[in-house]
């Protein structure tokens, strides 16, 4: 489900505020300004410091993609590589050269491109693993600040706990302060506990499920392509591949492509 994430954001974040308030305790507590600059301010120069200023800089693009993208429709790649195994069996793998063209999957083009122009199947293989294996790096690169942001927020929200009651302790000579101004020193750690892992990791998760998505159909991709290099009959071609779809999401015999999937997603 496309929304999934931001409704289990959604859902994470009022079970804290509705959670705080059955207890008794006023959520809006945690709007301290001295506890937020410290732990938000102090996690985000720690993660530039551990990664760099164009990480940063990526960090809205990779929420929105975290929140909006889709997941690759199977069906589809299986059914338009079946389509390329019947061309090329019919027509040849020449046949091929005029379809790249219009192939809008730029790695689906590049794998075609390279059987077109006659390259050695290992070599067509060793090509199309080291662009997964770079795209890999670099989706692990990318959401590496929210990693690290999740390492360091529970930490900087114990720094500003501790400077809450240093604080704390030197005021001993008014008793009838304590207990609000320890309250207030923990609140620095609930923002660094909280913020780490209702937002920073479980973002960083979904970037990496994404990216294991996207693995995954070039897998598929992959073998379609040497598959149809092979000669293969479509039929096996479209057997092999359809062992990379989710039995659930499997389209059925003669069902047009990415009938399945989205009959899944209204479901």
């Amino acid at each position: 489900m496309k929304a999934s994430t931001a409704i289990g954001l959604a859902i994470g974040i009022l079970g804290l505020f509705l959670g705080a308030t059955m207890e008794g305790s006023n959520v809006f507590a945690i709007l301290n300004p001295s506890a937020m600059l410290i732990v938000l301010g102090g996690t985000l120069g720690a993660t530039i410091a551990g990664t760099s200023f164009n990480s940063i800089k990526l960090i809205p693009k990779l929420y929105m993609k975290a929140f909006n993208a889709d997941a690759p429709d199977l069906n589809a790649k299986v059914s338009e590589l079946v389509g390329y195994a019947e061309s090329a069996r019919r027509d040849g793998l020449l046949a091929l050269d005029e379809q790249t063209g219009s192939i809008e999957d730029p790695f689906t083009r590049k794998g075609l491109q390279l059987v077109v122009d006659g390259t050695d199947p290992d070599l067509v293989a060793d090509i199309l693993d080291a662009e997964n294996s770079a795209m890999k790096k670099r989706h692990a690169a990318s959401r590496q600040p929210f990693e690290k942001a999740g390492g360091y927020s529970p930490t900087m929200g114990i720094i500003g706990t501790v400077f809450g009651l240093i604080h704390v302790l030197g005021n001993l000579e008014a008793p009838e302060t304590l207990g609000p101004s320890i309250s207030a020193a923990f609140i620095a750690t609930l923002i660094g506990v909280a913020s780490a892992n209702v937002i920073y990791l479980p973002i960083a998760a979904r970037l990496k499920q994404l990216s294991e998505e996207e693995l995954h159909a070039r897998a598929l991709i992959v073998e379609g392509i040497l598959s149809i290099q092979a000669g293969d009959n479509p039929r096996v071609v479209q057997e092999k591949l359809v062992t990379f779809v989710p039995p659930a999401m499997r389209a059925a015999e003669g069902e047009p492509a990415g009938a399945a999937a989205g009959a899944k997603a209204a479901a």
